[in-house]
């Protein structure tokens, strides 16, 4: 690295949105990232031979907006593909109606996919964590042209001292954790049209999809995702916790025979509390980016972040 590259901490789809701009326009830049891919919070993992999203549901696009035309070519090319614009609505007594919103779409090799296919002729440095970055700016030391905090504000908080200028945008108090719970059955034992469900009201769960309807391959494997306060409670042994999501599945569906397998996975910061409407944060030659901006928080909101932060930076480097 040297003091002509920009370097983007993070590789989910705002930082590599990020990185894209950047690269497109000559301005060299790298990504590194600890985990082992690209992805961040639209990661999955493959379970009995199959890939299970385990972070973002689905993604949607507004009409005639730059992301819609990425969307596209990504079903052009089968990478992703329109799923539904119907899910249940469900309380603690069980289900009720249907509610209607965006389409939303769905990947058959998981929405991971679609991050990395987005990383493709960008430098990617993957299992690379780092552990301070300094107002220089510098990442661990190393002089950076410029570097992009693409990653929830409490992981952001970490890296950066208290006196770096952009560190007051940031609120890492109001992000809240989620456990992510996948199931499979023998068979499905729920309605072929049922999708997802929306939860209202219960301790428990927030949401749960059908992974198998999503992925288009009918796999009998639900996803469920807890409430925040659940997670708290079990973010010390969220696999403890999985009985328990297990049991308010079944209940709302009706459903009394128990998965043949389960994976819980812990997510400590899943979502902001209060996201920005703001599109990105820039001080200096310091840029935050992610779905904690472009409010609502969603996959749209994140890539359009860290889209439009990549612009800034080009303009300032220049």
């Amino acid at each position: 690295m040297d003091d002509e590259t920009t370097t983007v901490v993070g590789a989910g789809i705002s930082g590599v949105a990020c990185a894209r701009v950047l690269a497109a326009a000559g301005v060299p830049v790298r990504v590194v990232d600890r985990g082992r891919r690209p992805g961040g919070r639209m990661g999955g993992r493959t379970l009995h031979g199959r890939p299970v999203d385990l972070g973002a549901s689905y993604l949607t696009a507004a009409p005639g907006s730059p992301f819609e035309a990425v969307v596209a070519d990504w079903v052009r090319r089968g990478l992703a593909h329109p799923w539904t614009d119907t899910f249940a609505v469900a309380g603690p007594g069980g289900l009720g109606t249907t509610t209607t919103g965006p389409l939303r779409y769905g990947t058959p090799g998981g929405l991971r996919s679609l991050v990395v296919d987005l990383a493709r002729g960008l430098t990617v440095e993957p299992e690379h964590p780092v552990a301070a970055v300094t107002p220089e700016p510098a990442v661990d030391g190393h002089p950076a042209a410029a570097v992009v905090l693409a990653m929830p504000d409490p992981q952001a908080a970490r890296l950066l001292s208290p006196d770096t200028p952009v560190a007051r945008f940031l609120d890492p108090g109001s992000w809240q954790p989620a456990l992510a719970v996948a199931m499979g059955w023998p068979a499905r034992r729920w309605p072929a049209d049922l999708h997802g469900a929306f939860v209202h009201d219960h301790h428990v769960l927030q949401w749960f999809a059908d992974d198998g309807d999503r992925r288009g391959d009918g796999a009998p494997v639900l996803v469920a995702h807890s409430t925040a306060g659940f997670a708290a409670e079990h973010l010390d042994d969220p696999a403890a916790a999985g009985p328990e999501v297990v049991a308010a599945v079944g209940r709302l569906l009706g459903v009394d025979e128990e998965p043949i397998w389960t994976h819980v996975h812990r997510w400590s910061h899943a979502r902001p509390g209060d996201p920005r409407d703001a599109p990105f944060a820039l001080d200096g030659r310091i840029g935050l980016c992610g779905d904690g901006w472009s409010a609502p928080s969603k996959v749209e909101s994140a890539w359009r972040s860290g889209d439009a932060l990549g612009s800034a930076l080009v303009a300032a480097l220049r």
